[in-house]
């Protein structure tokens, strides 16, 4: 199995086909398997990279570095495998790490699509929102908290996808049930505190100045990161936009894959 030991951690990832390098960054509950129905639709134009973040699937985190380290485990990873630029394709989560990533070396990033996320602009997207959105985002997250019902896939996803609500089920319990017996919650919640604490959110400023190629796909009934939301975030990097994929949720990748290939192949290639 391949692995790249950075900053104490042993990365596992994989490579696919050749070309220009694309990178995906999967979510909370996902590794690197989440990419099945990208992989195969890219590789043969592009050297597909797929990994599982510190902590997640088969990479380790002995040093519980978390959610911290993920923007410079990334750019490690593209050091250990001699990649000077890549495209970026960010999950929920992954977001954070690809953003961050972005930031901290634009020079690297060819392009980025932040899928189902604002993860990394939370602060300042809650900021920027008016009190309409802000309303129905604290009325889905309430409902969400309260009943227990938190769906990563579209309402009619499960009774009509038996096999694949069965497939992503079994991908996130690899995250449960490997060598780390993840405990995401927790983890997600130390992503959040980073994501609203000024000295380590993204900043309005940091924002406005990104001059890379930036596209938001979001997902109609996503419950996590809602689209009212994601309108804004796209409004706050210079050039950005977002395209809408009907009867999907938090998982537009999974649930429309056809639809999200097509999309993303289009603003990669264009550029």
């Amino acid at each position: 199995m391949p692995y790249a030991t950075i900053d104490g951690a042993e990365l596992y990832y994989e490579v696919h086909g050749k070309g220009f390098p694309l990178v995906f960054a999967h979510g909370a509950g996902g590794n690197h398997l989440s990419w099945w129905q990208q992989v195969p639709a890219f590789q043969k134009e592009f050297t597909c990279i797929t990994f599982d973040h510190r902590g997640w699937g088969l990479s380790t985190d002995p040093d519980d570095l978390g959610p911290a380290a993920f923007a410079a485990d990334l750019g490690r990873l593209l050091d250990y495998l001699e990649l000077d630029q890549a495209f970026l394709v960010g999950q929920s989560m992954g977001g954070f790490t690809c953003l961050n990533f972005l930031m901290a070396q634009p020079e690297r990033v060819k392009g980025l699509v932040m899928t189902n996320t604002f993860a990394g602009m939370r602060r300042e997207v809650w900021l920027a929102s008016g009190e309409a959105e802000r309303k129905d985002a604290h009325e889905t997250w309430e409902r969400r908290r309260t009943t227990g019902v938190k769906r990563a896939l579209a309402r009619d996803f499960s009774s009509n996808r038996v096999a694949e609500t069965f497939l992503y089920k079994q991908i996130r319990l690899i995250n449960e049930n490997g060598p780390n017996r993840l405990q995401a919650d927790g983890q997600v919640m130390r992503l959040r505190a980073l994501e609203r604490a000024p000295d380590t959110s993204a900043s309005k400023e940091a924002l406005a100045a990104i001059g890379t190629p930036v596209l938001f796909v979001g997902g109609e009934h996503d419950e996590v990161m809602p689209v009212p939301l994601m309108r804004v975030a796209a409004a706050l990097i210079p050039g950005a936009r977002i395209e809408v994929v009907p009867n999907t949720a938090h998982s537009v990748h999974f649930e429309a894959p056809e639809e999200f290939n097509r999309i993303v192949g289009d603003f990669i290639r264009a550029l």
